[in-house]
């Protein structure tokens, strides 16, 4: 992700998260730590035919990674797009060297928990009242080992989806 997708993604990300969207000041913050010898952030976007699709990011600090976001358009949920943001969210975490890799999901997104699950992660807690403002609790899930590559992330395929970090 770079800073002139910031638009699109600010437009998927209030279609997606109108109660909790994040801000544009939020991504511009995160992107000035995604560059650079001293980067501690990974952003992805993930485009189709010229449209931002998906996006995704990471936090490392030390041997920690934190899942920050992860974004799917409507009309590419069911393609595996979100599982090849993962994959390479999970792929940056390694080259950070984080030991574990941690996320926050709204208990109500079954959808996502599933994919976190199928890539490994496992619920560790809540956060109670975690998105605001509709005081919606965040299940907290932990992943303590790189999963294999090839077996974790599935069938890394969509077709005509390029991801760019």
């Amino acid at each position: 992700m770079r800073w002139w997708d910031i638009d699109s993604v600010l437009e998927l990300e209030k279609e997606l998260f109108p109660e909790d969207a994040w801000s544009r000041g939020m991504f511009w913050s995160e992107l000035a730590h995604a560059r650079g010898a001293e980067a501690t952030r990974r952003y992805v976007v993930a485009e189709q035919d010229g449209r931002l699709v998906g996006y995704a990011g990471l936090a490392s600090a030390g041997d920690l990674g934190d899942v920050q976001t992860i974004a799917v358009a409507r009309d590419h949920w069911g393609t595996g797009l979100g599982g090849r943001l993962l994959a390479e969210l999970l792929r940056a975490a390694t080259e950070f060297e984080c030991a574990e890799v941690m996320l926050e999901c709204r208990v109500d997104n079954v959808r996502a928990q599933k994919l976190y699950e199928r890539f490994g992660f496992e619920a560790i807690g809540f956060r109670r009242g975690y998105y605001q403002p509709g005081n919606v609790d965040a299940l907290v899930m932990r992943l303590t080992t790189a999963p294999d590559s090839g077996s974790a992330a599935g069938d890394d395929s969509v077709q005509g989806t390029e991801i760019n970090g």
